[in-house]
């Protein structure tokens, strides 16, 4: 894997959670689909941190602005979305909020510590339905993995950044629409 210095991405797009644990997975399903759907100029990295923790430090080396999507406890019916930034996020870590909350809350801290924090982050989540075994979501939460891919390139336009929609630009190498 090449790091964020030989790529030169100043901002990183880091979809969290577990893909075998229904609605666990809603941040790496985020960052899959934006991957397939989008080309990104190359300052922007976009990675699947899976339920690496500490492992995603290195990641962060050279990172001014940070956007993680991930399952997150809002305390609201499943598929309820949040957005938190900046001082929020460590605030909320505190408390409650992601199902990943002490290896990013870990990681955020490690980062601090080591000079590697972003100058911005956005954490971007979505309350889960069902965290148990399995590969489906549920339909709450389902239908808002457009919506927060939607919300990562809003965030990203806030910063100056235009993704390509890729099938309409001869990006797209996969199936037709029909």
């Amino acid at each position: 894997m090449q790091s964020r210095k030989e790529v030169g991405a100043s901002i990183l797009v880091l979809g969290i959670g577990n893909l075998v644990m229904s609605d666990d997975g809603a941040g790496v399903m985020v960052v899959q689909k934006l991957r397939k759907d989008y080309h990104l100029p190359p300052e922007v990295a976009v990675m699947d941190g899976g339920t690496l923790g500490l492992d995603i430090l290195p990641h962060l080396e050279g990172i001014e602005r940070l956007i993680v999507v991930d399952a997150l406890e809002t305390g609201g019916p499943p598929g309820t979305r949040i957005r938190l930034a900046d001082a929020e996020i460590p605030l909320a870590l505190e408390t409650k909020v992601s199902a990943h909350q002490m290896g990013l809350k870990d990681l955020l801290s490690v980062a601090l510590l080591m000079g590697h924090a972003p100058a911005e982050m956005v954490l971007l989540g979505v309350q889960p339905g069902n965290s148990d075994m399995g590969t489906e979501l549920t339909p709450a939460v389902e239908t808002q993995i457009e919506i927060l891919m939607k919300n990562v390139l809003m965030e990203l336009e806030n910063w100056g950044v235009a993704a390509v929609y890729s099938k309409r630009h001869g990006y797209f190498s996969g199936k037709s629409d029909e």
